[in-house]
């Protein structure tokens, strides 16, 4: 069994570990990330919130995000500092979900949201750029394992919120959900941050800054990288008003419980979990653009579906299918951007990306909100569908192979 684990994957048991752990943080991100998005609607409840109020919010997160993901992207560059930042990003993310405790009113909850989004974004290009350094010949399947653990950690969050949220009030659920963040961030301190100043010393850091601004600029003008970043905001619209619009459909449009919305939103990430590491380690073998093009025609398709299935059970089936074809996506994304970007720029290559993601993301939550209010919360999800139909037309304007860098 562990022969056969070996031979798909092409990298050693022995030399899994830094991947482990760098996906069990990543893991604690998007655990982070998925509670703030698990108790907007009954935050919004207890505050009277709009629809357009909610994604205003959202669009706080994101655009936290966008300021957080260019700066680290070049400090991790210029410093090589990479696991530091991922050690920061997960105390930000574990401080300000616990203080949503004493939160009371719609400005202190935005403050700890613009924390909570940069503490997302300011992990990617660390991990990201750390990962394709360590794994060079196996991109695919190692950025396979970080994306699964954030499916993982996507997918716990859910069934966790949905249980806390039956007996505790959302201040108390997201305390609580804050306490594994700090043991994680402790595992990494212990286990991961010694490598810091080795990986450092091996590679040769720190950069120049003229040296830096010349790879940006050469960076800047590759029409694949700048296309891939597009094709890819376009897809993490439809994820992220998915994560927005979805609970809300649950909870208010099907009269569903915390506790259904938990195990419908876990279905979605449950798909990623098996779509990941497959979708990885086959994007190493036949290359990245059919598996993307695979993930995203499916996607679209089963979007407006969910909108029609006739019961509870259907229902977790769709989307169940719909995380399998919409997350099998995100790794091979990440892995398609580091074939194409230049080593010693890798950090803010991933900070394009990331930051093209949540400008456009930013954007279509207040809108979806809007449609929401004014034409009703279903007519969201054929907008999300529309989304994704575009970043397919995107791929096909890709290179159909990588290239050197």
């Amino acid at each position: 069994m562990l022969q056969a684990i070996e031979r798909w994957t092409g990298v050693p048991l022995s030399l899994q570990g830094p991947a482990l752990l760098v996906g069990l943080g990543h893991g604690a991100t998007h655990w982070v990330a998925a509670f703030f998005y698990l108790l907007l609607p009954f935050m919004g409840r207890d505050l009277g919130l709009s629809y357009a109020d909610t994604g205003l919010l959202v669009a706080v997160f994101h655009l936290s995000a966008l300021v957080a993901n260019f700066g680290s992207g070049l400090l991790v560059d210029l410093s090589g500092r990479r696991i530091v930042f991922q050690i920061a990003s997960l105390i930000i993310g574990a401080v300000a979900l616990l203080a949503y405790r004493w939160s009371v009113n719609y400005l202190s909850i935005a403050v700890l949201v613009a924390l909570i989004g940069a503490s997302n974004n300011l992990w990617h290009p660390p991990a990201i750029a750390y990962l394709s350094s360590m794994y060079p010949n196996n991109r695919g399947y190692a950025l396979a394992v970080h994306a699964l653990c954030a499916n993982l950690g996507d997918t716990v969050a859910p069934l966790v919120a949905g249980a806390l949220l039956v007996v505790l009030t959302w201040q108390q659920t997201a305390s609580l959900a804050a306490l594994p963040i700090f043991v994680i961030t402790a595992i990494l301190f212990w286990l991961l941050l010694p490598r810091d100043r080795v990986d450092r010393l091996a590679s040769g850091r720190s950069m120049p800054l003229s040296e830096y601004l010349s790879s940006v600029k050469r960076m800047l003008r590759d029409r694949a990288i700048l296309g891939l970043a597009l094709m890819a905001g376009f897809r993490s619209i439809g994820q992220n008003g998915l994560y927005v619009f979805l609970p809300l459909y649950l909870v208010h449009e099907l009269d569903l419980g915390p506790l259904w919305m938990g195990v419908v939103m876990m279905a979605l990430q449950l798909g990623g979990l098996v779509a990941a590491p497959i979708a990885g380690a086959w994007s190493d073998r036949i290359g990245r653009r059919p598996v993307v093009l695979a993930g995203l025609a499916l996607s679209t398709v089963v979007i407006v579906l969910i909108t029609v299935v006739p019961n509870e059970l259907l229902l977790v089936s769709a989307v169940a299918v719909l995380g399998f074809a919409l997350f099998a996506v995100r790794p091979v994304i990440h892995s398609w951007l580091m074939d194409l970007a230049p080593p010693d720029v890798a950090g803010s290559a991933t900070s394009v990306l990331f930051g093209t993601q949540a400008l456009l993301t930013a954007v279509v939550p207040p809108l979806g909100g809007l449609v929401a209010d004014h034409y009703g919360l279903i007519n969201v999800f054929y907008l999300l569908a529309l989304t994704i139909l575009i970043a397919n037309v995107l791929v096909w304007m890709l290179p159909s192979t990588p290239r050197a860098a």
